[in-house]
């Protein structure tokens, strides 16, 4: 027998992306179809269950991003569900968001390194002060995403927030990732060993 088929095999870049994006993609699909976003949210939460699911029979694990996100999910959406009210889902990515930029912000404050707990092995040779840095750039900009989430669900239509959802916070998202690859390549970077296994950014 070959030892080596016993090991979960590695998802590649198309299971990643499906994995990541693709329950936010399907709630999005989802409401312009419907045009319901309590029938969307409850698409959503099934879509995330599928997600968690796809990662631990293909890779027998689930990162603790992926975990966070989908806690949020089925909380928030449970609430919308069963309340009926939309107000929830969309408080939900500002909740995220602050959520996640304190515990990288409390990470710094104390020297812990939280994000290098959590992507350590997707960005092989970056140093401390790297680390560092990167830290403090997704904290801070995760507190913007959060205030301008917060702007746009209060003051807009559930269309919109769902169209800056998706055209507006997601492509920043990827794009402020790629932002910070020179800074990372000035800080030991070994961009050969981690081109293929970085992770997506986490989405709200």
């Amino acid at each position: 027998m070959n030892q080596a088929s016993t090991h979960p095999e590695e998802p590649g870049t198309g299971l990643k992306l499906a994995i990541d994006l693709g329950p936010l993609l399907i709630y999005f699909v989802a409401y312009w179809l419907t045009k319901n976003v309590v029938l969307a949210t409850g698409i959503f939460m099934v879509a995330t269950v599928a997600a968690l699911a796809a990662s631990w029979l293909k890779t027998r694990r689930i990162s603790m991003m992926l975990a966070f996100s989908a806690v949020m999910v089925l909380v928030f959406g449970g609430l919308t569900v069963w309340l009926h009210d939309a107000t929830f889902i969309k408080m939900k990515p500002t909740i995220y968001y602050v959520m996640v930029a304190t515990i990288l912000g409390f990470g710094l404050f104390t020297g812990r390194q939280m994000l290098k707990l959590v992507l350590g092995q997707a960005y092989p040779g970056l140093s401390d002060a790297g680390w560092t840095k990167l830290t403090r750039n997704w904290s801070l900009f995760f507190l913007v995403l959060a205030a301008a989430n917060e702007l746009v669900w209060r003051t807009t239509s559930t269309e919109f927030w769902l169209g800056f959802k998706l055209w507006g916070a997601l492509p920043a998202t990827l794009l402020f990732a790629l932002a910070n690859i020179p800074m990372m390549m000035r800080h030991g970077l070994d961009t050969d060993g981690s081109a293929k296994d970085a992770p997506l950014p986490p989405q709200g």
